[in-house]
């Protein structure tokens, strides 16, 4: 009878062993992705730094941004107030203030004679949208695609990069 005794006291200890073995065995597996998750966030972040001039150092993106953005000029147009269509016969307006950004000084210099011809574009092209037009970044998508074009059109042969809203009000 004593083996029965011990081989009763002896299971109940087996089974916490082996529960403790795969608790141990989770914990370990759980500490070891974590562990590679930050690793691999560290290394692809935090690999890429460059010095800047006062020393620091900036990750490469944000260099290369701010390298990027000194290489191009911002040409401010003024402020534009549109009546938009409506169905109903409600007034709604649009004020636009909107920048040009363009490769080098010497495209701004050829844009300014021109931009009369870019602000009537903007212009007939604007009175002609509705309220419903400008809802959601979709529709300020569109019509920043559409400026886009109508002002490489209006200053054909140079180029503008970029069309960049300053100000979007609907009333």
């Amino acid at each position: 009878m004593t083996t029965e005794a011990e081989a009763g006291t002896e299971v109940p200890v087996k089974k916490g062993i082996n529960k403790l073995f795969i608790i141990i065995g989770a914990a370990v597996v759980a500490v070891l992705l974590a562990g590679a998750g930050i690793f691999f966030v560290m290394s692809s972040s935090g690999g890429s730094s460059q010095a800047t001039a006062d020393g620091h150092a900036a990750p490469a993106g944000e260099h290369g941004e701010a390298a990027k953005s000194a290489d191009t000029f911002i040409f401010n147009l003024e402020p534009m107030m549109v009546n938009l269509q409506s169905s109903d016969g409600a007034q709604n307006y649009m004020k636009l203030t909107v920048a040009l950004e363009v490769a080098d000084e010497h495209t701004m210099t050829e844009i300014q004679p021109r931009l009369a011809k870019v602000v009537d574009a903007f212009q007939v092209y604007m009175r002609e949208l509705r309220k419903s037009d400008l809802e959601g970044s979709a529709g300020v998508y569109r019509l920043k695609e559409e400026l886009l074009r109508r002002v490489n059109i209006a200053v054909y042969p140079a180029r503008v990069e970029s069309i960049l809203f300053k100000e979007i009000l609907v009333q």
